[in-house]
């Protein structure tokens, strides 16, 4: 059973995610052969306070 976890940004839309899952389920299905009902996939939407790259937060980029 293929499990896989996606960290997003918040802010997408709910159609934007429902694309992504569907994408991310045909590569694995393709990819490794595995039944569409056996993907799991955990999505875990965070603040830009709580992502930084390189030293700073993405909520201080831009400024």
């Amino acid at each position: 059973m293929p499990i896989v976890e996606i960290h997003l940004i918040k802010g997408r839309t709910l159609e934007q995610k429902r694309l992504l899952v569907a994408s991310v389920t045909k590569a694995i299905t393709e990819s490794l052969a595995a039944p569409p009902e056996t993907v799991r996939i955990i999505l875990s939407e965070m603040e830009k306070d709580d992502y930084a790259i390189a030293g700073t937060l993405m909520s201080d980029k831009g400024r």
